[in-house]
């Protein structure tokens, strides 16, 4: 990682004001003018469409970059530096102008930058293979909590409220869980909208089970991983590389006990599949063998599809 001068989010220290989460400084959920939490970057691929009318797929591109970064999700106020940055790659497999309905999949993905440092580290990464909805090119995107009938709109909003979520708990310990609350709310009313992704045990990596797995009590010990691996780890290593190294390795130690304590839940893997090889890189030739060793039995045991990345570890 590059060292350079980054000042950390808002003026004050970032861990006390992720914590005002939880003090119920949240969910403003009407849009105000200079609140906006993402700075989201959407591409809508249609090169699988054929035939395919351009100003529908432009109109939906503009008309989801308004929803995402025109509004205010919460009432924490960023700063327009302050935004998290966070990407929607849409692919849509077909279209239908009979009856406007698109079948598409979705790489939601956000980071962070690290505290001291030119260096922005992924903080989500995720493919949602259900994102299927209805929209015409004059539509308006609206969204309202107390009335969940679009389910475009209900996805965005979903995956809206994960990131920031996700975000806070980088900031101070479970910091996040008020926001991850309502992206599970949102979840249970969309259930009844007839499309794929919203249910219980359709898919073990659907929207259904990436938010409530994060909420369920058993799944404690990963969200507790996040601020100490991001604040305690990767933020340290400015002014201490040691220190920082070492908080990462015990945040793989929480990895392993979330997982023993929820085996079914497939957040460990996810997080090992986006964080491989900045965990390589950390890790490599640094530290005793047996360490590199403990390490590499852990991340083998999550995620053995990587085991060539975790061979790196060991080297």
């Amino acid at each position: 990682m590059t060292r350079s001068s980054f000042q950390p989010r808002h003026t004050l220290a970032p861990a006390f004001l992720r914590m005002l989460c939880t003090l119920g400084l949240l969910l403003a959920l009407t849009c105000t003018a200079h609140a906006q939490e993402l700075n989201a970057r959407v591409i809508i691929n249609r090169s699988q469409v054929s035939n395919t009318k351009g100003s529908v797929f432009d109109a939906l591109e503009e008309k989801i970059k308004q929803f995402l970064n025109e509004r205010a999700w919460t009432n924490l106020k960023f700063r327009e530096n302050e935004r998290i940055q966070c990407s929607f790659n849409i692919n849509v497999t077909a279209w239908s102008e009979s009856d406007n309905s698109f079948k598409a999949t979705l790489i939601v993905a956000s980071s962070r930058p690290v505290y001291n440092s030119s260096y922005t580290s992924t903080v989500w990464n995720s493919n949602d293979k259900d994102f299927n909805f209805n929209f015409q090119e004059f539509d308006q995107l609206e969204w309202r909590p107390d009335q969940v009938d679009n389910n475009l709109t209900a996805m965005l909003a979903y995956w809206a409220y994960m990131i920031i979520g996700l975000d806070l708990d980088t900031f101070s310990p479970m910091g996040g869980t008020e926001v991850l609350r309502v992206a599970q709310q949102i979840v249970n009313d969309a259930e009844n909208l007839g499309f794929s992704g919203w249910k219980a045990f359709d898919d073990n990596k659907n929207r259904y089970a990436i938010v409530n797995d994060y909420l369920d009590g058993a799944m404690e010990k990963f969200r507790q991983l996040q601020y100490k691996y991001y604040r305690e780890g990767l933020d340290a290593m400015a002014d201490n590389t040691e220190g920082g190294r070492a908080a990462i390795a015990e945040a793989i130690g929480l990895l392993n006990q979330a997982h023993e304590d929820k085996s079914l839940s497939q957040l460990p893997q996810l997080f090992t599949d986006f964080k491989k090889e900045e965990l390589a890189s950390i890790f490599h030739g640094q530290g005793s063998s047996k360490e590199r060793e403990d390490l590499y039995d852990i991340l083998f045991k999550l995620n053995p599809a990587q085991s060539t990345t975790w061979e790196k570890i060991k080297n």
